[in-house]
């Protein structure tokens, strides 16, 4: 599933391609995503323009006149690819699978545009698209999230008061999506390594020394990772053709067995399984 980096990185690819575009038509070859597809969204989005785009936690959202928005999550497998309307064969993908060809059948959704179109491909159809009709609805879908770690109120206040009064274990804590927004299986691990905490450590049994490492990390390993073009788990490529390159900063995921990279600590990488979430970690480093 992709994370806030991930996310981030294809609204950035987005905004350069079709800010101020009109949507002249769309197709919708499938309803039955994670949620079905209003039945009205062809004709309430026809011929409207997109003035903006902007994410929110692992949501993208695509800002149209008339104060509507498009809400893109992509679960676990979707994906969005520009398609140029004179070479149906060059697809561009924007988002974080870059597959040789474009498995036309899981194409659920297509945006046409003048001289291109944008496609929605979804083979696992975790994701969704929702249509809403005002800020105000907006802002109610979006209200139950937590700050993102780049947010003022992301602080050592308010990660103590949650964090120091929860039984949770804090991998499952930085997961919680209504406690921190964006951060999810990858990166949690990644900013667990570099706060030196154990994975399974119960949140009220974290110091504030360690609080204070959380907050700190979190905002360095998201800030860099959209510096370094997202994680390539399964190559992925910006609208540049640019993999990106996160996944060779790794230091515990996905290294079950390897050595541990931090100087002098002569550990191995242990794999566990947190909340049916594969979780990795250096049992010499993370206490």
């Amino acid at each position: 599933m992709p994370e806030l980096p991930e996310v981030e990185i294809v609204k950035q690819s987005l905004v350069k391609k079709v800010i101020n575009k009109k949507i002249n038509r769309v197709v919708i070859y499938n309803r039955n995503l994670r949620f079905k597809i209003d039945k009205n969204l062809e004709k309430n989005i026809k011929n409207k323009q997109i003035v903006d785009i902007s994410r929110k936690s692992k949501y993208l959202i695509i800002h149209l006149n008339e104060g509507k928005f498009l809400l893109i999550h992509f679960g676990m497998s979707g994906t969005l690819h520009l398609s140029n309307n004179e070479f149906s064969n060059k697809i561009t993908n924007l988002s974080f699978y870059n597959k040789q060809r474009l498995p036309k059948k899981h194409n659920h959704i297509v945006f046409f545009f003048s001289k291109f179109k944008l496609i929605y491909n979804d083979p696992r159809r975790f994701g969704f698209v929702k249509l809403l009709y005002s800020d105000q609805e907006l802002k109610s879908f979006l209200r139950k999230y937590g700050p993102e770690p780049m947010d003022v109120s992301f602080n050592f206040n308010y990660l103590k008061k949650k964090i120091k009064g929860s039984k949770k274990k804090i991998k499952n804590l930085l997961l919680d999506q209504e406690f921190i927004s964006g951060i999810g299986n990858i990166y949690a691990s990644e900013i667990l390594y570099y706060s030196k905490i154990r994975p399974n450590k119960i949140g009220r049994r974290v110091k504030n020394s360690e609080i204070k490492q959380i907050e700190k990390f979190s905002k360095h390993v998201l800030k860099k990772a959209i510096k370094k073009g997202g994680s390539s788990i399964r190559n992925f490529i910006n609208s540049e053709g640019l993999d990106g390159s996160y996944q060779k900063e790794f230091k515990v995921y996905d290294r079950e067995g390897k050595e541990c990279s931090t100087r002098k600590c002569n550990g191995f990488i242990k794999k566990i399984v947190i909340s049916n979430r594969s979780t990795f970690y250096c049992k010499n480093c993370q206490k």
